[in-house]
């Protein structure tokens, strides 16, 4: 791909040298870089890529992506200033793979607890109803079936766009992801085209990174916040924070409950180490999940699939045939029946 046309919708402060230079891979590791590749130099946590732009350019790479225009300028090299680079490393690594979320309807699940659970769920729940899916999480990433192994809760924006890609030429329809507070801070999710998120809870977690809680929330509130007009948000307002996390999005806001008023609401009627039956609106519902917390879990999948007007008799049926999520609050009998 050519870089005029990798660049034709991102934003750039300055550019030194050609912009007709044929882009073969993008890179933001200088030791992946081979010859004829983008070089994206992000400012990270612990390491500045600035400092490997000429270990970047030994290694053959042909453009120079950076905030600050190094001193030494390579003439047979081209430099693009932007903004942010963490932020252009998504967009750009999006349209190198001709922007694959636009191909797909992405589902993005936040909070402290229940992201895996939740996403988990979404995407067994749809593949039983005989859709191709994908599957972004921390236990693993799966294409229509298709495991592969995952190393984050979210994949780093390169990862991530290449995932995507592979879903889009699989023809998968929905897409359900995992989304950190660490890959909203660190721009991973850029380039993206979100249809939908889904807001957990949140508790005093992260804070080695974050440093404070209030930081921590503007991470998960910055989600919502970029969210497009058409995509929806739907939050728990059983939370304290559920509320506020939405509060500057543009999204379409639908709420769920167990103890409050809301868009969706759930009663449990009766727990057992062997599941739970469920009131959801007008429905009664026995799943085989166990512990309060999941009850929370079925009635967001519940309230997407009202969001997306998947025939409820259908997503009742599946949710009622729906095993734990693997290593996610497991029950087992011993022989002696404990």
């Amino acid at each position: 791909m050519l870089l005029t046309d990798l660049i034709a919708e991102i934003s750039t402060i300055k550019i030194i040298g050609s912009e007709n230079v044929d882009i073969k891979n993008i890179c933001s590791d200088s030791r992946k870089v081979t010859e004829g590749d983008l070089f994206v130099a992000v400012k990270g946590v612990a390491v500045d890529g600035h400092a490997y732009i000429n270990t970047a350019i030994k290694n053959g790479a042909k453009v120079i992506f950076c905030q600050d225009i190094p001193s030494e300028i390579k003439p047979e090299v081209t430099y693009v200033q932007v903004e942010d680079s963490a932020e252009c490393l998504g967009l750009l690594a999006s349209a190198y793979y001709d922007y694959p979320s636009e191909k797909l309807i992405i589902i993005g699940v936040t909070g402290t607890n229940g992201k895996t659970t939740i996403a988990t769920l979404l995407y067994e729940l749809y593949k039983e109803l005989g859709y191709k899916v994908g599957l972004l999480s921390t236990v693993c990433n799966y294409i229509n079936g298709r495991p592969i192994p995952s190393t984050h809760t979210t994949p780093d924006a390169l990862s991530l766009q290449k995932l995507l890609a592979e879903m889009a030429e699989e023809r998968c329809y929905y897409v359900f992801m995992e989304v950190s507070s660490h890959s909203v801070d660190q721009k991973r999710i850029a380039g993206i085209n979100f249809d939908g998120a889904i807001f957990t809870n949140i508790t005093r977690d992260h804070l080695d990174y974050h440093k404070t809680f209030s930081n921590y929330i503007k991470a998960k509130q910055d989600f919502f916040t970029n969210l497009p007009i058409h995509a929806f948000a739907l939050t728990n307002v059983d939370d304290k924070n559920g509320k506020i996390i939405t509060q500057n999005t543009n999204a379409n806001v639908y709420t769920y409950s167990l103890e409050t008023h809301a868009n969706f609401r759930a009663k449990v009627l009766e727990e057992s180490m062997d599941g739970m039956l469920l009131k959801i609106e007008n429905n009664e519902l026995y799943v085989r999940l166990i512990g309060h917390f999941n009850a929370y879990n079925i009635l967001a999948v519940y309230g997407v699939t009202k969001i997306l007007r998947t025939p409820t008799e259908k997503v009742l049926l599946a949710l009622s045939n729906l095993k734990p999520v693997n290593g996610r609050f497991e029950c087992y009998r011993l022989k002696n029946g404990a």
